[in-house]
């Protein structure tokens, strides 16, 4: 039975993939910063709960010990940042650096720490359209997520025997959008489990590492 780890998998599309996946006979271990709602996830799914901040090297280290063996790491857990989103000409540095801080360097340490058990795996890094496009206000978030893209892309070429994706899932219906986007109405945004077929074909078909559109993905599925 393949085993896989899922940050943010508490809710929205973390919760939707580890989903998908404990419905395909994977064993699944998830975390969440919120440990109420990750534990209520991990009972109704039936996925393993580690709660706890990516960000924080202990839980780190209790993620890795929780995952002796791994076939799939997603790096899905992300930090909007402030909200509403401010430019980059005032975005408080502190804050800034916390988004990289969760959305850059906890994913490349958590796989700095599960490479030696994923011989031949694959990584999925959750990534945005913002990080190839210039939207007002998401310099932060964008930035980071540009950064995180470049990272998937070296670490590919560096470990060839592992496939190593960066995945764009589109504007989705979820907490930390509708916090980008303050008192408004989100509701036509597709919901994550929407998009799950995208990350199920890249597990299916394994194609080169790189980076995915989901929209691309959906495509003929």
């Amino acid at each position: 039975m393949p085993t896989a780890l899922v940050t943010g998998a508490s809710a929205g599309l973390g919760r939707a993939l580890a989903a998908a996946l404990v419905s395909r006979k994977w064993t699944v271990v998830g975390d969440g910063r919120d440990a109420a709602a990750l534990g209520s996830a991990a009972r109704e799914i039936g996925f393993t709960a580690v709660p706890g901040d990516v960000a924080d090297p202990a839980h780190r280290a209790a993620l890795a010990d929780a995952c002796p063996a791994l076939d799939l790491l997603v790096n899905n857990a992300s930090s909007l940042g402030v909200s509403p989103l401010p430019p980059l000409g005032s975005y408080p540095l502190a804050e800034l650096e916390n988004v990289y801080r969760v959305n850059v360097f906890a994913p490349l340490a958590l796989t700095q720490l599960l490479l030696p058990v994923l011989s031949r795996g694959v990584i999925i890094n959750v990534s945005s359209d913002a990080a190839v496009e210039a939207y007002e206000g998401w310099g932060g978030y964008g930035s980071a997520k540009a950064a995180l893209d470049q990272v998937t892309a070296v670490l590919g070429a560096e470990n060839p025997d592992l496939a190593v994706y960066a995945v764009d899932p589109g504007d989705l219906r979820t907490a930390m959008h509708q916090r980008a986007f303050p008192g408004e109405d989100i509701s036509d945004r597709p919901l994550p489990s929407s998009v799950v077929p995208a990350f199920l074909r890249l597990l299916d078909e394994r194609p080169p590492s790189g980076r995915y559109r989901a929209a691309d993905l959906l495509v003929g599925v």
